[in-house]
């Protein structure tokens, strides 16, 4: 990294990195990640982030900068008023801003999942704060094509550079493991393993609803389980008398993840609402069948050998995963290897070096 009067200087207002067990921790750190190894873009620009996970510093080094501000910077009058060639707003939720319009911004916009999430005033506040986001932007990033599609639908977007980046896919090196160890609960028959925040729109009830129609397989579902809906799962669960075939395990640690991944019989997704759908990408890197639900940006991510449910009705459901998995095991070799090259696709190397010739292209001009 260069020190010169003369570098430009791109700030990333990353202040979700402080919790990576967040799907925009996960991003945030494994773009920065990505950037911090590509030397020649580093040594002729100054990265600088906003971090105060000292974990998270170490781990990222020294080819990076950082800063760390404070809430209170998110109000008007306390907003920050350095002269970055370039500020990136990582996540469309970010309420840290610079204090001028005069410095080139860069927006990444993840999904527009608040106009049905929210209510009342905070969904106006989200919509105005949004808007204002769009309006000062110099160019936008979608994660996704339906995350384009869907932005456009609801707002007026300016004439300006749009591109769609592709999130990488984290356990893209994992696959290589030979062996993995468990510290958790290890399932004593073939289960569906499904992960992610436990909330309403990832649909996790109707795996639950599923598995009466299912012989001799378990359910696991892994995320942090504190939320109302978590609760809604624990009734279900009791309702049917399934305790000893649906495990909720709450927040499990990375190698317990890919230990499940490993030995499950299948990934169930049948999320309502999705910008991306990065466990899609983490089951296939491992050979696994994924059913999903045919919403949002599910397809686009899944692809054409994943399986699909139109509905949630639970027999269907059930019809759906047996005759997927039969498809899968009499063709196992095709689906396993389409499985793993697709997932192999979707790098944070490729995303970074799309990132960077947008950078540079907003600093060019």
């Amino acid at each position: 990294m260069q020190n010169s009067a003369q570098t430009k200087k791109i700030f990333l207002e990353t202040h979700n990195i402080k919790n990576l067990n967040t799907g925009f921790g996960q991003f945030n750190f494994n773009l920065a990640k990505a950037l911090s190894n590509e030397t020649e873009f580093i040594n002729e620009h100054e990265v600088i982030l906003n971090c105060d996970n000292d974990r998270v510093r170490k781990e990222l080094g020294e080819s990076l900068s950082y800063n760390t501000y404070l809430p209170i910077t998110r109000y008007s009058f306390f907003r920050i008023k350095k002269n970055f060639s370039l500020w990136h707003s990582v996540n469309q939720n970010t309420k840290i801003e610079p204090a001028t319009n005069n410095i080139p911004y860069l927006l990444t916009i993840h999904d527009v999942n608040f106009l049905e999430e929210e209510t009342g005033s905070k969904l106006e506040f989200t919509i105005n704060q949004f808007k204002n986001k769009i309006k000062r932007s110099n160019a936008i990033v979608y994660i996704s094509e339906f995350a384009k599609t869907s932005t456009h639908e609801h707002f007026n977007i300016p004439n300006i550079p749009e591109y769609v980046i592709y999130n990488g896919n984290n356990l893209n090196n994992y696959s290589k493991h030979s062996e993995t160890i468990c510290t958790g609960f290890i399932p004593d028959k073939p289960f569906i393993f499904s992960i992610g925040q436990v909330v309403e729109k990832k649909n996790f009830h109707t795996l639950i609803e599923m598995l009466r129609f299912l012989n001799d397989v378990q359910l696991v579902i892994a995320g942090e389980m504190k939320s109302q809906y978590a609760e809604t799962l624990k009734e279900k669960v009791k309702q049917y008398g399934l305790e000893n075939r649906v495990f909720l395990l709450g927040t499990i640690s990375e190698s317990d993840k890919i230990y499940y991944y490993k030995n499950c019989l299948a990934l169930g997704f049948p999320s309502l609402r999705e910008g991306f759908g990065l466990p899609v990408l983490e089951a296939m890197t491992f050979g696994k069948p994924v059913f999903l639900s045919n919403k949002t940006s599910l397809p686009e991510i899944g692809g054409q050998n994943s399986f699909y449910w139109d509905n949630f009705d639970p027999e269907y459901m059930a019809t759906i995963f047996n005759e997927g998995i039969t498809q899968f095991n009499e063709n196992k070799e095709m689906y396993i290897s389409a499985y793993k090259q697709h997932a192999q696709k979707f790098t944070w190397e490729n995303a970074a070096k799309e990132y960077m010739t947008v950078y540079k292209s907003i600093l060019n001009n």
